[in-house]
């Protein structure tokens, strides 16, 4: 059997790659067949509105030899939060086409400004953690960036733009990982933010967290910067559009005007849906938050 030819460009074959489009299942409307992007829209629409992308099912792969053969090992149940949330990372995985945007913040005002609060009236320094300028900052770029903000109804070719902005935090458990909401973020300010982040951090530690916490979110931020690390794909947290990763920040050399300074830069990494959610936004919605938490932080974020 011959093995169909496929006329189209690279960058033809590129956007169907991201798209997760098999070119060999695609009929081309150009002379000789050739395809074109809109075909390949066409092809996935149509994958969407007859739910054929649902029915996929996640291959198991089969080891050849058992682990058992090469030495001694032993065998563990799946703690329950980490079964369900393989469930949960495994559709979204195999559903949603990554693409993911690395970027840098100069965040050196801001990690100052943050080191330097004090108690009014004691006098004690006040912890207050980066991630709650940069749930401020997302809520902030939210607005101004709706498809970020939204959610796909794959049965019914509709687009669902929220109104509110819950933002999920992934919370590292002794359990596994779990994902809870911030409900109305942004009308909260950074006491009430920090408040909340330690409470929903020990209730997940603690499987306090009712069920529906976990649900309704606007987007979510994975934070590694207590831990360390740069950048990473995080996954989308499905029905969610798109999860911020949060390195650690370090301090490096940068050129400022001609010279070089000691600056405190914090990595981040977008990974966003781009079946709604294209690369100029995604470099777009980058940028500002780059603007929220750089050197004007206290005035974007009204802090």
């Amino acid at each position: 059997m011959t093995e169909k030819r496929i006329f189209t460009t690279p960058k033809i074959r590129k956007f169907a790659r991201e798209l997760g489009a098999d070119l060999t299942k695609i009929t081309g409307s150009e002379r000789k067949g050739r395809i074109v992007e809109e075909d390949v829209k066409k092809y996935i629409k149509e994958n969407l509105s007859t739910n054929n992308f649902k029915k996929k099912k996640i291959e198991t792969l089969v080891e050849e030899y058992n682990h058992g053969e090469f030495g001694d090992i032993e065998i563990k149940d799946i703690p329950r939060v980490k079964k369900i949330a393989l469930l949960h990372l495994s559709k979204s995985w195999s559903n949603i086409p990554h693409v993911t945007h690395h970027d840098e913040i100069d965040v050196t005002e801001l990690e100052d400004f943050r080191k330097s609060l004090k108690d009014s009236y004691t006098g004690e320094k006040i912890k207050i953690t980066p991630l709650v300028f940069i749930i401020l900052a997302l809520t902030k770029a939210l607005k101004d960036y709706p498809n970020f903000n939204s959610s796909l109804d794959t049965e019914n070719n509709k687009v669902i733009y929220k109104k509110y902005f819950h933002v999920g935090i992934a919370v590292d458990t002794p359990h596994g990982l779990m994902v809870p909401k911030i409900r109305n973020a942004e009308k909260k300010n950074i006491n009430d933010l920090g408040k909340e982040l330690k409470n929903i951090s020990e209730d997940c530690k603690n499987l306090k967290v009712k069920k529906k916490e976990f649900y309704g979110g606007s987007m979510t931020i994975s934070s590694l910067g207590s831990i360390g690390g740069s950048f990473f794909t995080p996954i989308i947290n499905y029905p969610e559009v798109a999860i911020l990763g949060v390195g650690k920040a370090e301090v490096k050399q940068k050129f400022i005007k001609e010279k070089l300074e000691k600056r405190t830069i914090l990595p981040i990494s977008l990974s966003y849906d781009h079946r709604i959610i294209d690369g100029a936004e995604g470099a777009r919605f980058c940028n500002h938050l780059r603007e929220s938490l750089g050197k004007d932080f206290a005035y974007n974020l009204a802090v």
